[in-house]
């Protein structure tokens, strides 16, 4: 059985997150509608057409209940409904232009509900609230999906991203020590200062808003590109991301002209390792070291372009 002392840390969590949304105000978001009413309207806007079936389904809602609900939003010209030809003990609800308009400000009410909190925050707090969102859905919802990822090209605030997030990684998971986060920070630094976008790219991988991966090409001169700071979240892992990553370097680097791939990497990044074998890269040179504290063995490894 769970810890009771876990269980009414949830309960108290549960409690303030009502508050903070304001679930128990009788009129949702100011508006003339309660909770229920705006979740019932914003299924049927969210879908061409939705049986009564489904929402009662999916929404856990007595059906009593649901029609009460349904004769209302059709007094108020705010649904139709027509017979569902796959039930017909059942019907299909749409909204109508006037209900399209209300769910449509219910949405912007409500972004602007949670853009408002998001501003009182600092730096980075909103992206760590929605992390620990996706934490708990992921966890304790089976049906949750995760997010698509893409990839997009870096903007401001992503190298300083990449310097954080790959220092505390790699000192958690390792022991590396604070020596590895300043070669990061020299390697994105430099990138910044001397980026040539005819040469050079840092690719980010993003998922709901969050960056979860990332990668650098850096020109080497004399036809040799390097690839710098792969590296995949935790939370992103199992995806493919990595493998994604690099084949957009070995992509970029074959469009520019290069000759050559090169990069290094620490043998016991087995799951890098694997990615660099599987797209053709060869290992060339080895060599043991204590560059960031703990005997690591460092890999020098050559695509051919």
């Amino acid at each position: 059985m769970s810890d009771i002392a876990l269980i009414e840390t949830a309960r108290d969590f549960n409690r303030f997150y009502t508050n903070f949304l304001g679930l128990l105000n009788k009129a949702y978001l100011d508006s003339p509608f309660t909770l229920t009413d705006a979740r019932i309207l914003f299924e049927i806007g969210s879908h061409a057409g939705v049986s009564a079936v489904s929402l009662v389904r999916d929404l856990h809602l007595d059906p009593a209940y649901l029609s009460r609900i349904l004769k209302r939003f059709r007094a108020e010209g705010l649904v139709e409904t027509s017979p569902d030809p796959a039930d017909l003990r059942s019907q299909i609800i749409t909204v109508t232009e006037r209900g399209r308009e209300q769910f449509e400000e219910l949405g912007r009410r409500a972004n602007a509900q949670i853009a408002a909190r998001f501003d009182t925050l600092a730096r980075g707090e909103p992206e760590a609230a929605v992390r620990a969102m996706g934490t708990i859905r992921a966890l304790l919802d089976p049906t949750a999906k995760p997010a698509p990822a893409i990839i997009r090209a870096h903007r401001a605030g992503d190298i300083g991203w990449i310097v954080q997030s790959q220092s505390r990684f790699y000192t958690e998971e390792y022991g590396w020590d604070l020596r590895f986060e300043a070669l990061v920070a020299e390697v994105a630094g430099k990138f910044l200062a001397n980026f040539d976008p005819a040469l050079e790219y840092c690719w980010i991988a993003e998922r709901g808003g969050i960056n979860v991966g990332s990668v650098l090409v850096t020109n080497g001169g004399g036809g040799i590109a390097k690839l710098r700071l792969l590296y995949v979240d935790k939370s992103a892992r199992g995806l493919g991301l990595g493998k994604l990553l690099v084949d957009e370097c070995i992509r970029f680097c074959r469009q520019k002209g290069y000759s050559e791939l090169q990069l290094w990497t620490n043998d016991m990044l087995e799951t890098a390792r694997a990615i660099y074998v599987k797209t053709g890269f060869r290992l060339v040179s080895e060599e043991r070291h204590r560059m960031f504290g703990p005997e690591a063995n460092g890999q020098n490894w050559v695509l051919t372009l």
